[in-house]
């Protein structure tokens, strides 16, 4: 990690840590938030790093190649306003990306290796109390993603995600949700329906949709150990320039597996994930052939919780 990425989670924590005691009183008395008993807890400070190995592609005719995924992401969220009827956080959030070549020689996706791929954003996220089982809620992500070591920040396009999704519970265990989400990424505007539905099937288990993202099975296995099945999209997109011409890089992908989460103190945990990572569609350069995208994929997450909540 470089000096410049040291400094921005030194600021980030340090800012995190004053407005988490200043709001720490409000935090105590505050009404229920969405959410039902049993679900995973929420993360005040992120860090992840994942691997998809065995992909293989090949350059105008030439041997077949082969290349492994990997990131690491870090993310934090800071309460800004915490009251009984209204909560705002900011989540200041920063990813490095690889394609890690298994040969050497000319390759023209040798851009989007040697950890240069790069996203810096913030998620805005905001719940308004309407009575004690409603609540709408906002989520804005704005973010810069390209290899930004190669090209002034001036000329990545700026991605933004909107949404919004009105909640109910209709139930101890169950809450339902309908909204929509817009999406800018580069020239690309999507408007998708979003639907969230929550049930605790028994006091063991559950199941947790949030579409278009997640559909999950979760069991319960102690009040520390959660184990999941789950279905979760991954999305990508960076703004290549590496002298020629400027192009997109896209993924859109389909993890499929199991996770394990751990709280292993009040304050830390663990979740680990292992499964089948499906490629929906991937753009590359007009020159390159893509042979073999989807494979296994392995996470591992290690999260703090707020001491404050």
């Amino acid at each position: 990690m470089n000096r410049t990425i040291r400094q921005f989670t030194q600021c980030t924590l340090l800012v995190s840590l004053f407005l988490c005691s200043g709001q720490m009183a409000r935090c105590q008395n505050q009404k229920r938030r969405p959410g039902l008993p049993g679900m995973s807890p929420s993360k005040w400070i992120t860090l992840r790093h994942t691997q998809a190995p065995g992909k293989l592609y090949r350059v105008d005719g030439s041997p077949t190649k082969a290349y492994t995924q990997e990131d690491f992401y870090f993310k934090m969220w800071i309460p800004v306003v915490n009251l009984s009827k209204f909560a705002l956080l900011l989540g200041p959030q920063y990813r490095t990306e690889q394609l890690e070549f298994q040969s050497d020689g000319e390759n023209p996706l040798r851009p989007l290796g040697g950890w240069n791929l790069r996203s810096m954003g913030l998620d805005i996220r905001s719940c308004i109390t309407l009575d004690s089982t409603s609540w709408l809620a906002f989520n804005a992500n704005i973010n810069q993603s390209g290899n930004l070591r190669d090209q002034p920040h001036a000329n990545v396009p700026i991605n933004y995600t909107f949404s919004s999704i009105f909640i109910k519970r209709t139930a101890p265990n169950r809450e339902i949700g309908f909204g929509f989400m817009v999406n800018k990424s580069f020239n690309r505007f999507t408007v998708l329906p979003a639907f969230m539905f929550n049930y605790n099937y028994s006091s063991k288990g559950g199941i947790e949709i949030n579409l278009p993202y997640k559909i999950a099975l979760r069991r319960n296995l102690s009040p520390t150990d959660l184990l999941y099945v789950r279905v979760e999209a991954v999305t990508r997109a960076y703004w290549i320039n590496s002298g020629t011409q400027p192009y997109a890089f896209r993924r859109t992908e389909a993890d499929m597996g199991i996770a394990y989460n751990k709280q292993i103190t009040k304050l830390i945990g663990a979740e680990v994930f292992g499964g089948y990572r499906r490629n929906i569609s991937t753009h590359l350069p007009g020159e390159v052939t893509s042979v073999r995208n989807s494979g296994f994929v392995f996470t591992l997450e290690l999260y703090l919780r707020s001491p404050f909540q």
